[in-house]
C-alpha cells in the first residue's frame, strides 16, 4: 500500500499541488481506504494498481506525455472511489467526480485539471469519450486493460465481478453481463492508443469471447 500512496503523492505533486505534505497524504490514505472497501471484489486496490501500471506502460510506449500521465493517474485514483454495485447506471462515476470536484480543489490543483479528472471519471461509466487528448486515450485504455489480461487473470476478474453481483440470479446476471460486455467484443477498435491496439486487442477478443460463451452456457 506504501507504493500507492507514493504514486499518489507523485501524480497529485506533479499537477502542482499547493497544500502540504500533510494533507495531500490525509486525503490519499481517504481515497485508498475507499478502494479497500470489504464489499468489493473487483473494484479494488488491486484494480487501481492495474490501471497505475498500464498507464505507466502507455507512458513508457510514448503515448501518454508525463503531465498528462499524471493527470490520467489522477482520474483512475477517482474513477471508483465511490462504488455500489446496486447503484443505478452511471451513478458511481457521477458521485465519484463529484468526489474529485470536491476534493481536488482543496488540494490547490487548477481548476481546469480538476475539470478533466472529473470528465474522465464520468465518461468511463459508458467508456465513450468526447475528446481525442493523449489523456483521454490512455486512461479509457487503461481502464480497460483488463479484458486483454493472462487468461488467468482475465477469468479471476470475471469470477470477482461475479462476486460483486452475487446478489443478481444467475440467467439475470448473465444477460446483463452479455449485455456489457458484447459491445467492446464487437467494436471495430476496442483500444484507443496505437499501444494498446496493437498489443492488447487480440488478448482481449479472445477473452471476451471465452467470457461471452460462458454467460451462454446452461448453469
Amino acid at each position: 500500500m506504501e507504493t500507492l500512496r507514493s504514486r499518489w503523492l507523485a501524480d497529485v505533486s506533479a499537477l502542482g499541488a499547493e497544500a502540504g505534505r500533510e494533507l495531500l497524504l490525509a486525503e490519499g490514505t481517504d481515497l485508498l481506504d475507499r478502494w479497500l472497501e470489504d464489499h468489493r471484489s473487483y473494484h479494488d486496490a488491486v484494480h487501481l494498481a492495474e490501471v497505475l501500471a498500464a498507464l505507466d506502460e502507455l507512458h513508457d510506449a510514448g503515448e501518454l506525455p508525463s503531465r498528462d500521465r499524471h493527470l490520467a493517474g489522477l482520474a483512475a485514483w477517482f474513477h471508483d472511489a465511490v462504488y455500489d454495485a446496486a447503484a443505478s447506471a452511471g451513478a458511481n462515476e457521477e458521485s465519484s467526480a463529484v468526489l474529485a470536484e470536491d476534493h481536488l480543489p482543496r488540494l490547490g490543483l487548477a481548476e481546469d485539471d480538476v475539470g478533466r479528472v472529473a470528465r474522465l471519471v464520468r465518461e468511463s461509466a459508458t467508456h465513450e469519450m468526447t475528446t481525442d487528448d493523449p489523456a483521454t486515450k490512455a486512461f479509457h485504455d487503461a481502464d480497460l486493460w483488463i479484458l486483454a489480461a493472462p487468461a488467468q487473470r482475465f477469468d479471476a476478474y470475471c469470477h470477482q465481478v461475479r462476486l460483486e453481483y452475487r446478489q443478481v440470479r444467475a440467467m439475470d446476471y448473465a444477460r446483463g453481463r452479455t449485455a456489457v460486455l458484447t459491445p467492446f467484443a464487437t467494436r471495430e477498435r476496442l483500444y484507443l492508443t496505437d499501444h494498446a491496439h496493437e498489443q492488447w486487442t487480440r488478448r482481449a477478443r479472445v477473452n471476451l469471447t471465452r467470457e461471452i460463451d460462458r454467460l451462454a452456457a446452461p448453469a
